[in-house]
């Protein structure tokens, strides 16, 4: 969907592109160090908080990531129904028919990561497979097609070029949110102190090329003003490549990737409030466990907001509804990465856990940190607003727990 997010802004969107993956780099580099320094702990950003910086900095990040989790898993769900409307086009005008069928899949992937967690690791090693193919073939095949003045002029709104660019780097930010997905169950992961680091920096540079190729093709094949109202911009891409027929194909592997992507994340909605329930840093509820050792509780919990969340801002549309979430779920998974960074600095200032601190090592630390501040300022006002009075929810909570 953001390629039709991104076409309200114009060329400009491409530059936001190669920002965001090379923040995204940046974050992997962290990540992949703290998962070394720390490889045997769940619950990855709360974790590392937790151990750099204490206790409530580290509630503070679990729920703010707990928050991204489940506003994620409503923008997911928003973009499988989206796609699906290729093959139901009633799905397009029809609000309650749309909303629900967007529960239908929520619910049945909440019910299947109650089960073995190994299930839920097959489903996503199949869909990632699937949903790559179709991905990698608009990404090199589209280049042919594209047309240059699809890309002019760069900036189409009404703000400032630097604004704008700010709005799609933190935009773009959204496509590699889950880069630190492996450092977060870490215990149910096999010698993870060299597979969370493989997993961390390669899963992050195949993301950047395919979605940046990808993104490029689309938006080039597609004329602006076209692009900013489709339901389906990678289907729509295909079908002027290769025929109408091949919208169909695109769109089978658009949904193979949405219910992909919803079912690791509502995977990791249930282990991040697990890992800090048991440090009773979270309400105790989240880390029952069933006879599976899933938090089936919590799961059910989180998946109730993301449905609340969704229905609620179903009437906007697709595009705007998808674009609402996917900004404050950026912003609430931005700064648990922020805190995440900052206890690494600590981790290097104080030499702990064995890390040796270099020049080339603050700097590249310090960078990410100046460009994590940034993208939040990115997210909007409302956006900004509306994550920072949900991080403040939390407040009474922690005192609950503490007494």
């Amino acid at each position: 969907m953001l390629p039709a997010t991104l076409a309200l802004y114009g060329g400009i969107s491409l530059l936001g592109w190669i920002i965001a993956a090379v923040g995204a780099l940046l974050l992997a580099f962290v990540f992949k160090k703290l998962s070394k320094s720390l490889p045997n702990t769940n619950g990855g950003p709360y974790a590392f908080t937790r151990d750099g910086l204490g206790e409530f900095p580290a509630f503070l990040v679990a729920w703010g990531y707990w928050i991204s989790i489940w506003c994620t898993n409503a923008a997911i769900a928003v973009a499988f129904v989206s796609y699906l409307s290729v093959f139901i086009p009633a799905l397009s005008g029809n609000f309650p028919f749309s909303m629900g069928v967007g529960l239908s899949i929520i619910w049945f992937l909440t019910w299947l990561n109650t089960r073995k967690i190994t299930l839920s690791g097959r489903l996503q090693l199949i869909t990632t497979i699937l949903k790559l193919v179709p991905l990698v073939l608009i990404a090199l095949f589209g280049l042919f097609f594209i047309k240059l003045e699809h890309f002019f002029p760069l900036n189409i709104g009404e703000a400032s070029l630097f604004s704008t660019l700010t709005a799609t780097v933190t935009l773009c930010l959204f496509a590699f949110l889950g880069l630190e997905s492996a450092t977060i169950p870490s215990d149910n992961i096999e010698n993870p102190q060299r597979t969370i680091p493989r997993a961390t920096t390669i899963g992050s540079a195949i993301a950047i090329v395919v979605y940046i190729l990808s993104s490029v093709s689309v938006m080039g094949i597609i004329a602006p003003s076209d692009l900013q109202h489709s339901d389906a911009p990678f289907a729509d891409a295909a079908a002027i490549i290769w025929g109408e027929n091949a919208r169909y194909f695109v769109a089978v592997g658009a949904l193979i990737s949405t219910f992909g992507a919803l079912n690791g994340w509502i995977l990791l909605q249930g282990q991040v409030p697990l890992a800090a329930a048991k440090d009773k840093m979270f309400p105790a509820i989240f880390k029952q466990e069933n006879k599976y050792g899933m938090p089936a509780r919590g799961l059910v919990i989180s998946s109730l907001l993301a449905s609340v969340l969704m229905s609620l801002n179903f009437s906007k549309g697709f595009a705007e509804t998808f674009k609402f979430m996917i900004l404050l779920s950026t912003l609430t998974a931005l700064l648990p990465y922020l805190f995440s960074v900052t206890s690494y600095l600590i981790f290097l200032v104080g030499k702990k856990k064995g890390e040796s601190k270099t020049k080339l090592t603050l700097f590249l630390s310090m960078l990410t940190f100046v460009f994590l501040f940034w993208a939040i300022a990115g997210s909007g006002q409302e956006t900004v607003y509306w994550g920072f009075l949900l991080l403040l929810s939390g407040m009474p909570v922690y005192v609950w727990l503490k007494r």
